[in-house]
């Protein structure tokens, strides 16, 4: 392996997971764990024949962010599956950004109430991330 690979990792710059935050429409939610997300906007998979492989396709995908959330008291849980051309912004622990443009809540599911905790799952065709 190459040596520069290696070179100028800090204890400043080596942190890679951890600690997140997610706001949603401008709001901000308390994430308890599993934020997820994928910037991709296409699908592809090998087309396999009889006599080989022939190529592959390419279709399009959603690009999404999902976290799970605890329920602050405040929030009001039903409302989420409600929210169409949301804005989402989460900041990772390893300085990137990502953004989410004009999603859609697709999934909200039931409140575990022993952590008071709940996923949601946004999907858009506008996904980005960025580093600082």
């Amino acid at each position: 392996m190459s040596q520069s690979l290696y070179n100028g990792l800090t204890a400043s710059n080596t942190r890679r997971a951890g600690v997140a935050s997610l706001e949603i429409d401008g709001e901000a939610v308390d994430v308890a764990g599993d934020l997820t997300y994928s910037p991709y906007s296409t699908k592809k998979e090998m087309l396999v024949g009889q006599s080989g492989v022939q190529g592959f396709s390419e279709m399009p995908v959603t690009g999404f962010i999902s976290a799970r959330i605890r329920d602050s008291g405040t929030l009001s849980v039903a409302s989420f599956l409600t929210k169409t051309d949301s804005s989402i912004v989460a900041v990772l622990a390893n300085g990137k950004t990502v953004y989410g443009n004009n999603m859609v809540c697709t999934e909200s599911s039931e409140v575990a109430t022993a952590e008071a905790t709940f996923t949601v799952k946004f999907e858009g065709t506008d996904v980005t991330e960025s580093s600082t």
